[in-house]
């Protein structure tokens, strides 16, 4: 078992605490705001995407100190992992929506222009702008600089990937209520929550090839997020139902794997 697995309950839950407290003070008023129950409340929802890796920074930093900085810092910079892993880690969810959209057309749905249409210049510099500001940076130093590797080993890699994804996924509730946070007011939660722990289980997959790179995990985020912007086959229910099963046979493969691997483990 690493260090960085060595958490207890209390310092999960004060990690916990932190994310959601920070989050959802910044989210929650608006919420109330947008649902009648008050009548003002100051806008800064922005700031509110930084929970997680506030919390993840303060307790590393509480509990291992300048040695657990340091080693998150490291991590963020690391690709001392095979080259070949830049393919998942950059490709597989463009590769899923892509056959999606393939499969949405053929079902007859007509697919929304890209927002990116007559531009594509914009597509690097969405992606750069997601990494940034849209979610990898503001969270994964919490997701998977900390909460991860504590949970898997406390609850096996499925285990503690889909308590992880359920906590993330949940993480989001007060944005389901504010009209201009489109993608989430405008999703059913449990389907949203569903494919977030499915994004989880990949991740954590990709995790334990890489070594526990931050850098890996904060570019698979980002090829998320961003892939579902470029590629916008989840305004269309054919589209949505056939990304969604994407996800699902990525994350029985990966499954399947794991349980393969430890059957030869342990024979």
């Amino acid at each position: 078992m690493s260090d960085r697995t060595r958490s207890s309950p209390v310092a999960f839950g004060v990690f916990l605490l932190i994310a959601l407290g920070w989050s959802w003070a910044f989210w929650g008023p608006q919420a109330l705001v947008e649902t009648g129950y008050l009548a003002s409340s100051p806008s800064l929802p922005a700031l509110g995407a930084f929970g997680p890796s506030v919390a993840g920074i303060a307790v590393v930093a509480w509990r291992r100190g300048r040695s657990g900085l340091a080693d998150l810092a490291r991590r963020a910079v690391d690709v001392g992992f095979p080259r070949w892993l830049w393919v998942p880690i950059l490709g597989l969810f463009p590769l899923v929506a892509a056959v999606a959209a393939g499969y949405a057309r053929f079902a007859g749905a007509g697919l929304p222009t890209p927002p990116w249409a007559g531009a594509p210049v914009a597509l690097p510099v969405a992606f750069g702008y997601i990494l940034l500001l849209g979610g990898p940076l503001q969270e994964e130093f919490g997701w998977r600089g900390f909460a991860l590797e504590p949970l898997v080993d406390r609850a096996g890699r499925l285990g503690g990937s889909v308590v992880l994804g359920l906590l993330w996924g949940l993480w989001h509730l007060p944005l389901f209520y504010i009209p201009g946070e489109t993608i989430y007011y405008q999703t059913a939660i449990w389907g949203f929550v569903a494919s977030i722990v499915m994004l989880t289980v990949v991740m954590t997959w990709l995790y334990d090839l890489t070594g526990g790179s931050l850098l890996a995990m904060l570019l698979v985020h980002t090829s998320f997020n961003w892939t579902t912007w470029a590629i916008p086959v989840l305004e269309t229910d054919p589209g949505s139902l056939a990304f969604v099963l994407g996800q699902f046979a990525v994350t029985v493969a990966i499954v399947a794997a794991w349980w393969s691997g430890d059957r030869r483990t342990s024979a």
